[in-house]
């Protein structure tokens, strides 16, 4: 169970989940978060307090939501817009693996799903897509226009029709940032008599920051807001870095708050954060019609992430995913499930310190960020070896005769053996690998985890147990996942 904590330091949806968007519908809260190239895509959980969350689903569940296309590491699904209007939630997102396209819109009556089939919006080129209607009812979809081949043309904007995705008045230009690098991730909110346009800059690295700018009309022309960045933690030691992308909400009782993605880099400098980018919360105050951020608003309580996956149903819990391919690929019987080769099943990573466990009587149990950042244990017949994996070389570290049947292979992320900053060589924690025989745990290897950082592997995913092999099919029996105490 993760520690109990102050919103700027603790997520509310710990691990790989970034870019949060978030509505609400009475006393009931709905967010969704980017998924990049796994399927299902787009997670959506629901709160009544926004401080704990439950995963209901998935948004694209249909390969007719979600085109496979490239499903090259961090394809997919981009930053996205979740909202309720007239009694009918709309999602709109980009599937980059399908760009051509343009951007995906679908809908349903129940967030939980099942979610409509895609309207295209084809005009509209680019990442980030925002839906807000204005006072005549007319749905504007405000975009960072992207054109991977020629380029960016900045925040766009024009009325949509969303039963048909076309666009029924020209792109026009909106309020393109304070000048920092990557203006990106609008959303377009009333608020009295002023509209808000809120946007991330600077990346979503260690530059990342909020910024709003307000306007009488959704069109502009935007006045900056004159406390630009409201929110960044860019140039600072807190824990929490790369804070930005933002979405805002009202509760209730009319007071306001923000869900917004930050990561928590440990180890030595430069730092290097493993579970990719997660979703956190932070109060909402107005000052002269101007938002002001508190991140330290709200206590986050402590959050169960431990599972135990016994493959007895096919009815997958949500948080299974795989990069590439279909679910129902992956067959079930009394035994477990069998993943056939060169797809793996995964499941987010949600901790600092963990440890986990899978039944494999043949195959492969790895924890990786990509197909080429990888480290596992995989056993086939009388022999269990621990094995890392960087680009296209794969490196055994360590073997052990095993009796042939079911085994219990083991992945940990524990704390790391050398001395962290500012002037040691300590990665974010060290991975052990290993085995359980006759009831007794066997360490065959331990490297350091910085390896499997986006810091070294790049990209905007975080860490994935995966079980499954490239060429090997793999039968589990179970998955035991428990977090440990955080550093």
């Amino acid at each position: 169970m993760s520690a109990a904590g102050s919103s700027a330091t603790t997520p509310i949806i710990p691990g790989f989940y970034p870019d949060p968007t978030i509505c609400r519908v009475g006393e009931d809260y709905y967010l969704a978060n980017s998924s990049f190239e796994y399927f299902p895509g787009a997670p959506i959980f629901h709160s009544r307090d926004l401080v704990t969350w439950t995963q209901i689903g998935n948004i694209l569940t249909r390969r007719s939501q979600f085109i496979e296309g490239q499903s090259r590491p961090s394809m997919g699904i981009y930053g996205s817009t979740l909202r309720h209007h007239d009694g009918t939630f709309y999602f709109v997102t980009t599937n980059v693996s399908d760009y051509g396209s343009g951007q995906v819109l679908v809908t349903a009556t129940d967030p939980s799903g099942p979610w409509s089939e895609p309207v295209f919006i084809r005009g509209a080129i680019g990442i980030d897509p925002d839906l807000c209607w204005d006072d005549d009812g007319e749905c504007l979809l405000t975009f960072k226009h992207l054109d991977f081949d020629a380029g960016t043309a900045g925040i766009m904007q024009a009325i949509l029709n969303t039963a048909t995705g076309e666009l029924v008045s020209p792109l026009s230009p909106v309020w393109q940032g304070t000048g920092a690098a990557h203006a990106e991730g609008p959303h377009l909110y009333r608020v009295g008599p002023w509209w808000y346009l809120l946007l991330a800059e600077g990346g979503t690295e260690r530059g990342h920051s909020v910024t709003v700018a307000r306007s009488h009309s959704p069109a502009g022309p935007f006045e900056p807001g004159p406390a630009n960045p409201i929110f960044t933690r860019r140039s600072t030691a807190e824990p929490v870095q790369s804070v930005g992308h933002a979405d805002l909400v009202t509760t209730p009782d009319g007071t306001w708050a923000m869900v917004h993605l930050g990561t928590r880099p440990r180890g030595s400098t430069p730092g290097f954060h493993v579970l990719g980018r997660e979703t956190f919360l932070a109060a909402v105050t107005w000052d002269d019609a101007w938002p002001q951020v508190h991140a330290d608003g709200f206590a986050i309580p402590a959050i169960d992430t431990a599972f135990v996956e016994d493959f007895a149903d096919p009815s997958l819990d949500p948080r299974w995913v795989v990069p590439a391919g279909e679910l129902d690929e992956i067959t079930f019987s009394h035994r477990g499930a069998t993943i056939p080769a060169g797809r793996f099943l995964c499941v987010r990573c949600r901790d600092l310190r963990w440890r986990a466990q899978a039944l494999i009587d043949h195959g492969a149990f790895e924890l990786r960020m990509d197909p080429k950042h990888a480290l596992g244990v995989r056993v086939e017949g009388s022999l269990a070896q621990a094995y890392l994996r960087l680009q296209d070389v794969t490196t055994v570290l360590g073997e052990v005769t095993v009796d042939p049947g079911c085994v219990m292979l083991t992945i940990a992320a524990l704390d790391p053996g050398g001395p962290p900053l500012m002037l040691g060589d300590a990665g974010p924690d060290d991975i052990a690998l290993g085995v359980v025989l006759a009831g007794e745990p066997v360490e065959l290897a331990r490297f350091d985890g910085r390896y499997l950082s986006t810091e070294v592997a790049a990209g905007f995913t975080g860490r994935v147990l995966a079980v499954g092999s490239a060429d090997v099919d793999t039968r589990v029996g179970s998955v035991t996942y428990s977090p440990l105490s955080e550093p």
